[in-house]
């Protein structure tokens, strides 16, 4: 039986495309929605007490700090409680929605 080169060249790179079109899909991030992480800080503030306001960054971005680097939602609440209004900011994982850091504004 005579081996077509031409077919198994053709073969061999088809294989090597899929290869590496699996290879790309599996490597890319996945992020959570904005609307999800914001939700998810919105229910974790409600906990104690009324949200007055809260807005978040659609599109996440690069954090860097010590050594790791994170793609990050940054956003802010708003609520009132019996000593006045108080406004915080926090940074989510993108990955997760999961609040990794919450800080007064005073």
């Amino acid at each position: 039986m005579k081996m077509n080169w031409g077919t198994f060249l053709l073969g061999a790179a088809a294989g090597a495309a899929g290869a590496l079109a699996v290879n790309e899909g599996l490597s890319k991030t996945t992020y959570v929605s904005a609307e999800k992480a914001l939700k998810s800080v919105k229910d974790a503030f409600k906990k104690e007490g009324t949200i007055d306001g809260s807005w978040i960054q659609m599109r996440p971005e690069k954090l860097q700090k010590t050594g790791m680097e994170k793609m990050i939602y940054k956003g802010g609440i708003t609520r009132t409680t019996s000593e006045g209004s108080e406004q915080f900011e926090f940074i989510a994982d993108s990955q997760t929605g999961t609040i990794m850091d919450v800080y007064k504004i005073k």
